[in-house]
């Protein structure tokens, strides 16, 4: 079976998804975000687009949403997925790391298995504040109104918590679920 690929935007979690990645035995392997698209969609069967301190160092992110392939979007990864769609992301109300508690509002596909409301670590030095045409609202909060979104009919989410840092609860049902769309059992 193909690796799920983590796209290196050079965050300073995109080695803790790795890991987390692996510690749950999906295989998976980190790329630089200048791999070509055609590259990436050869060799993998999903990809997970990391954090990172600015769109501007996202290389070819964009490009990777044409494949065919799933994509999961952390932090900066959910913004590129935002923007490429036509949403846009402005700077939140709050900067810097911290805990926020979320309300999950779409318990299906990638946030399946979570309770109504949990505790997360996140950024929110940006957030998405429109929603791009196509995607909805899988889950919010008191500080940010699009915490987590998935399209409609393509296997595309994002989510601006980092699931892979121990101050997230139980982080690993995302990525577990995420492996289980790339699996195509989900």
């Amino acid at each position: 079976m193909r690796p799920i690929y983590v796209v290196n935007n050079f965050g300073q979690f995109n080695h803790l998804i790795l890991r987390m990645l692996r510690d749950l035995d999906i295989e998976a392997r980190m790329v630089p975000n200048t791999t070509p698209p055609d590259e990436v969609a050869a060799g993998c069967r999903g990809l997970v687009l990391g954090g990172g301190p600015s769109i501007a160092r996202t290389g070819r992110c964009a490009e990777y949403l044409d494949q065919d392939i799933p994509v999961l979007g952390i932090c900066l990864g959910l913004h590129v997925i935002a923007r490429r769609f036509g949403g846009m992301v402005a700077p939140g109300k709050l900067g810097g790391y911290g805990a926020v508690e979320v309300g999950i509002r779409d318990h299906d596909r990638i946030l399946r298995g979570y309770p109504d409301r949990v505790v997360v670590w996140a950024s929110h030095q940006d957030e998405v504040v429109t929603l791009p045409a196509g995607f909805e609202v899988l889950a919010s909060s008191g500080i940010c109104p699009v915490e987590a979104i998935a399209h409609r009919d393509r296997p595309l989410f994002g989510v601006q918590w980092h699931p892979e840092v121990s101050h997230s609860f139980e982080g690993r049902r995302v990525y577990e679920n995420f492996d289980a769309v790339c699996r195509g059992e989900a």
